[in-house]
């Protein structure tokens, strides 16, 4: 008889644990952004911020570092702890979908999403949840589907955007050489990056009476032909709008122009870095720093991305490769003679991998 009082004793206290613990476990599911409401042992508070860069590259790369710094800089001003949780995609879809479940398990309260792809994939897995997302080095957000207009995003996402100037380059390139008649273009087709610069392109080239040549592919390998192709083609220079794939593929492929002695104008400074003639745009350095200014106020001040204005910038910065300029013979006072029209600075910068 004892026995059997205490047995049904312990299986009233285990149903009541059990009952417990699914009670904890419903309350966590169902609070959106728990982590904003932790501190430290200190009391500091503590938010938990995912970043998904695309893939190595130098631009995306410094504007994660940036992105990195500046919240540091945030965090010890304001007296709070950001907790980052930093991942790459490779470029592969099915490793970014990971990633994003993954920060969707810790319960991140912001996602950061460095390029295009990453943040349509960072909008689609938050839709009709709490998360809010800022995206970084995303061309044109409104022909992506990601906001409304860039003055009123409409929904859990906004950002920062480097949307080129693809006349102004096109400009350049009839600066450069005023009788050329045969124009490369070379992408990812892709690439929603791409899309509408390269749209651009073709509608001024056309006008222009300028033949155009396209060459497309989706890896270096691909990439590398595409160029061997343009060169056998006959292209007098080159255009590659900020396309994530090409940019991968710099380090590959810039010989081959440069032997050719055709100039590649692309839509970034880490093109000429690695090895392209020119790279026209924005400062990527400044762009991870205000992507990181907008994820604070959205944590701190509670600002609702709806309404927070997509952050453009001067995409003028023309950056010239010094090995290229040599090839083409052409010097800084040339360069200016010829682009400064176009260009809000120009730099010259030396091959490299990565910035310093």
């Amino acid at each position: 008889m004892k026995k059997t009082q205490i047995t049904k004793k312990l299986m009233s206290l285990g149903m009541a644990a059990a009952m417990g613990f699914a009670l904890v476990g419903c309350q966590k599911s169902g609070t959106p952004n728990a982590g904003s409401d932790t501190q430290a042992g200190d009391g500091t508070k503590e938010y938990t911020i995912g970043i998904c860069n695309y893939v190595d590259d130098a631009s995306l790369n410094q504007i994660v570092d940036n992105i990195q710094s500046e919240l540091d800089v945030i965090a010890a001003r304001e007296g709070v702890k950001f907790n980052i949780k930093y991942d790459n995609a490779n470029a592969d879809a099915n490793v970014l979908s990971q990633i994003i479940a993954n920060f969707q398990a810790d319960n991140v309260d912001l996602m950061i999403g460095v390029t295009t792809p990453v943040a349509m994939a960072m909008q689609g897995a938050t839709e009709g949840q709490d998360i809010p997302v800022v995206f970084s080095a995303v061309s044109d957000p409104v022909s992506a589907g990601l906001v409304a207009s860039l003055d009123a995003p409409g929904s859990n996402i906004t950002g920062t955007s480097d949307l080129l100037n693809t006349e102004a380059i096109m400009n350049m390139i009839l600066a450069a050489n005023p009788d050329i008649s045969k124009v490369g273009l070379l992408y990812d087709a892709g690439q929603d990056s791409s899309t509408t610069a390269i749209n651009d392109a073709k509608t001024f080239l056309e006008a222009k009476g300028i033949e155009i040549i396209e060459q497309t592919g989706t890896n270096v390998e691909e990439v590398t032909l595409a160029a061997n192709a343009l060169v056998s083609e006959g292209a007098e220079a080159v255009f590659t709008p900020t396309d994530n794939t090409i940019m991968t593929a710099e380090l590959s492929i810039y010989e081959i122009f440069r032997e050719a002695g055709i100039p590649h104008y692309c839509g970034a400074d880490s093109f000429a870095l690695n090895g392209a003639f020119l790279g026209f745009g924005v400062n990527y350095a400044n762009l991870g720093i205000e992507t990181a200014d907008m994820a604070a106020d959205i944590l701190l001040k509670q600002q609702d991305p709806a309404s927070i204005p997509v952050k453009t910038f001067d995409n003028g910065i023309v950056t010239l490769n010094e090995e290229m300029m040599e090839v083409m013979g052409m010097t800084l006072d040339d360069a200016k003679e010829a682009f400064g029209e176009y260009a809000s600075s120009i730099q010259i910068i030396k091959t490299a991998e990565n910035f310093e």
